[in-house]
């Protein structure tokens, strides 16, 4: 039977008014929920269906689902609760809920997903679907195989929604008095779980020296905090035992003498629920982006989009220093002074990220650079053939960052110190002894900032007596979505450039990173894909390349992916870039894995190829037929007409037939969506004057115009009757091109149409286009050149006449074979009026494209690709690494063929004609 949730609501309402006998409640509820009416009497009963061994006090308990208690009034639920949860009988029974109210409070715990409920006993209605799965409506899984990370994320954010609740934090100082407190818990309850703190010393004092309902806990707090910042020495002899138990720190995390905020009981009841966490099992590598979430209510069920994933991280520290330490390992194996000098070298080393967030790329630098030098130590051992005393050299001052956010920034710092903790611990099981974790001694260079307002040198000094390494994953941001601070942010970093807010945001961490290791260093950022693609290339690549630097390794776009509970899905590259690289690296993504080529270089575009970079043109690199832009209305929407309203006009006035054309756009194209216009081209005003229900429109349409705050707009005024911008006057066919489309087809559809059918502004249009061009632009070698260099829409592409149609490199075709391409196009136009029930949007969803469909496509593309050459192409890389080659050849033949000119000289030239 389906669970009745209006009945559910119902009957829990009932049970919980004042008025209500309060012996029958826990029937009501059982009801409530659907529980059969015969286990219900044989519970009142005393039957065997109640477990429980206090049945006389009124405990229920049901196999597999319910523990429920009652108390007397005036004790607390909540330690009636704690105690349930101690004891052995629920889980023996595998009771799922465990439920204690006083029947003016309920307090409940769903032990397989470990959350809890508390609630006013009357309000006990409205929270109804935390007992869902009784009756079998399964609430979703957060934590099902989340780590523990993500369920220590989340709880300690639903601890800082009610320190919200009950304390003012408007002001800039009283939110980092808030960020600081949120940190110093965070180390406090790592430090009690890995012996850095007496064991559960922590929780227990808080809960063991504070009121039930929170009092003094915010003066323990601050007490505990002063004492940890001072050390044994120069402390109170009085000071009470569970307060002198706790360890001098250091480091400046407890420096500050802030205070803390209020901490009421459900405040002091989370705070020991964190402490019952199992804090060991929290990862440092990516505790501080876990903790990002904490004070981002907007993103807390998306944990995945705070943080990079380790093997993420790995594939750009590999290339970028790693995989030429651990070469330089190998060499020197058996020779002690080569070791030595490695060991000297990672002493030497910088990690600089100036977007750091929370410190991951800094807390496995410094990890990986450990287990290096544990390397390192192994074979200095394998020399000697004897156990030897050593002491890492490595410091977390070796560590630079730059962060913009307070609350990253304070988390970064910790995290570092139990990323430093972590590999102590590795040290010593293998080593026999390391550094005692407290006082903390060191700590890195971590800047509270803005990085693109400041002098990286000012940071982390690059010079040539340091090896620095710059890393990290910068915001990306397009120019729809920053800030006008970003924007100013963009404006000083590209400071005398012309277009640069079209520019990615993260292209601002390139070019100043470019030119802060012109001269020595190497640096990589992982980025969105775009400033690889389209516009973006001519307009940042060429004055990089100035610099003298190159692309040394390169990862082609991939789904940035993570195990937290939410993938981040965005499309990346990681891009290195250094002086006089040795050699250069790119990594393609070949037959489900990960595989690396040795390349003479990589372009802009990540590829194997020149460093040519394909710029927008006025006219088609080829000879073929122009590409223009569709009609544009700016009409206000007065000659554009729905099914509806175009009926409605011919209804009232015949005379308007003729006038009344089908209007394409792209999202009519793809989804068959049926809409009209007034299309008045070449008819007399008197005649449109003589027909009111055109003529209301016409009018309607310059009162718009006139009132527009563009200059252009008043101009088009003078002819209300015509769209803003006309450009079909051929009585030919045209062929019609999106000017987005899915990044996830094979195939950008085309079409081909009549003259009478008027196309928008968001389509491309080809006036007098032939079959031979719509079959070309049918093909995967056209798609691929759409996903070299055209721009992007969101994650979709953005097709443009400029830089993806007029740069596109055609191919040598003599009439015949023009005319068997024009055959494969016409069969795939045949196959896809094999559906005419389908749209083009499900004929080309690459999950459900009809055979016939995908098979014509596929005929035409082996056809196209034999115009390029005999040998057919390997995959999508090869492809579009072909046509940049001979874009570049056409490119020069193009240029020989014009007279001379001076040219300035570049290590990256931009082309274009």
């Amino acid at each position: 039977m389906a669970f009745d949730q209006t009945y559910c609501m119902d009957t829990l309402t009932a049970a919980t008014q004042p008025d209500a006998v309060s012996d029958e409640f826990i029937y009501a509820f059982l009801d409530a929920y659907g529980f059969p009416k015969a286990t219900i009497t044989q519970i009142r009963n005393g039957g065997q269906r109640n477990v429980a061994s206090r049945k006389d006090d009124g405990h229920v308990a049901l196999k597999n689902w319910l523990y429920f208690m009652p108390v007397r009034q005036g004790e607390s639920v909540h330690e009636a609760l704690q105690v349930l949860v101690d004891e052995d009988e629920p889980p023996r029974h595998k009771c799922r809920f465990l439920v204690v109210t006083d029947y003016r409070e309920l307090t409940a715990l769903d032990t397989k997903t470990d959350e809890r409920l508390e609630v006013v006993f009357s309000d006990l209605p409205t929270q109804y679907l935390f007992f869902a799965p009784m009756a079998g409506l399964e609430r979703t899984k957060r934590f099902e195989e989340a780590s523990a990370d993500l369920k220590a994320a989340a709880k300690m954010g639903r601890l800082f929604d009610r320190l919200k609740e009950v304390n003012e934090f408007s002001t800039p100082e009283q939110l980092h008095s808030l960020n600081v407190f949120l940190t110093r818990l965070l180390f406090c309850y790592f430090a009690e779980d890995t012996d850095i703190f007496p064991k559960n010393a922590f929780t227990k004092v808080i809960t063991e020296a504070s009121g039930e309902n929170g009092e003094g806990l915010t003066e323990l707090l601050a007490q505990l905090f002063r004492v940890m910042n001072q050390p044994e020495s120069e402390r109170s002899a009085d000071l009470p035992a569970h307060v002198a138990q706790f360890p001098y720190v250091n480091g400046g995390l407890f420096r500050d003498d802030l205070p803390v905020p209020e901490i009421r009981g459900k405040g002091r009841r989370m705070m020991i629920e964190c402490g019952q966490l199992a804090w060991e099992a929290v990862n440092p590598d990516i505790f501080g982006s876990m903790f990002q979430a904490v004070v981002d209510e907007e993103s807390r069920d998306a944990l995945g989009q705070h943080y990079t994933s380790v093997p993420n991280i790995l594939k750009l520290l590999r290339p970028l220093f790693l995989d030429t330490l651990y070469v330089e390992l190998h060499k020197a194996e058996g020779n002690r002074k080569k070791l030595e000098a490695l060991l000297e070298r990672l002493t030497r080393i910088r990690v600089f990220d100036p977007a750091m967030g929370s410190g991951n790329f800094l807390i496995i630098s410094y990890k990986e650079l450990r287990r290096l030098e544990m390397a390192v130590f192994r074979a200095l051992q394998d020399v000697s053939g004897q156990q030897e005393m050593f002491m890492s050299g490595i410091r977390l001052s070796q560590f630079y960052g730059i962060e913009i956010a307070d609350f990253a920034h304070e988390v970064a710092q910790l995290s570092l110190w139990l990323a430093e903790h972590q590999m102590n611990t590795l040290f010593a099981e293998e080593f026999g002894r390391s550094e005692p974790m407290l006082p903390l001694k060191d700590s890195a260079n971590l800047v509270l900032g803005n990085s693109l307002q400041l002098d990286w040198n000012t940071v982390c000094l690059n010079d040539e007596f340091v090896e620095t390494y710059v890393c990290g994953n910068p915001p990306y941001r397009g120019a729809s979505y920053r800030s006008d601070e970003q924007n100013e942010d963009i404006d000083k970093v590209f400071y005398g450039f012309k277009k640069h807010r079209y520019l990615d945001y993260v292209a601002s961490f390139f070019w100043k990173g470019a030119q802060y290791i012109r001269e020595h260093g190497n640096l990589a950022f992982v980025s969105t894909n775009s400033i690889c693609q389209g516009e973006q290339v001519a307009m940042l690549w060429p004055f990089i390349l100035e610099l003298g630097v190159e692309i040394n390794f390169a990862y082609q776009t991939f789904n940035w992916k993570n195990s937290a509970q939410s993938n981040a899905g965005v499309h990346v590259i990681i891009i290195g870039i250094a002086r006089n690289p040795r050699e250069k690296r790119l990594y393609q993504y070949l037959g489900g894995e990960w595989r690396m080529r040795l390349v003479n270089n990589i372009s802009p575009f990540l590829l194997e190829g020149s460093n040519t970079v394909v710029a927008s043109r006025k006219k088609p690199l080829v000879g073929s037929t122009f590409m223009v832009n569709g009609n544009k209305p700016v009409d206000g929407g007065h000659l554009v007409l729905t099914e509806e309203e175009k009926e409605s006009l011919i209804s009232e006035d015949q005379r308007v037939k003729p006038w009344v054309k089908r209007l394409m756009g792209s999202q009519d194209f793809l989804q068959d969506y049926k809409r009209w216009c007034l299309w008045l081209v070449g008819v007399d005003k008197d005649e449109i004057n003589s027909v009111a229900v055109v003529r209301e429109r016409v009018d309607l349409v310059k009162k718009m115009r006139c009132a527009s705050k563009k200059a252009d707009t008043r101009r088009i005024a003078e002819t209300p009757h015509l769209f803003g911008q006309v450009r079909q006057f051929s009585e030919d066919e045209y062929i019609l091109v999106p000017s987005v489309t899915s990044e996830r087809r094979s195939y950008a559809p085309v079409g081909i149409f009549n003259h009478s059918v008027i196309t928008t502004n968001l389509v491309q249009m080809i006036p007098g286009g032939t079959l031979y061009e719509f079959a070309i632009l049918s093909t995967q070698m056209h798609m691929d050149w759409l996903r070299l260099v055209g721009g992007r829409l969101k994650s979709d592409y953005r097709y443009s006449a400029s830089l993806v149609y007029n740069t596109f490199p055609w191919p040598e075709a003599s009439d015949r074979q023009r005319q068997e391409i024009e055959k494969f196009g016409r069969a795939v136009i045949l196959a896809r009026a094999a559906h005419p029930d389908k749209t083009m949007a499900q004929l080309y969803d690459p999950d459900k494209m009809p055979d016939n469909l995908l098979e014509a496509h596929q005929a035409l593309d082996r056809a196209v690709e034999r115009l390029y050459r005999d040998r057919p192409f390997r995959d999508t890389a090869e492809r579009q690494e072909y046509l940049l080659a001979r874009y570049e050849a056409l490119i020069e033949a193009e240029t020989a063929s014009k007279p001379s000119r001076t040219k300035k000289s570049r290590n990256a030239v931009i082309k274009e004609g």
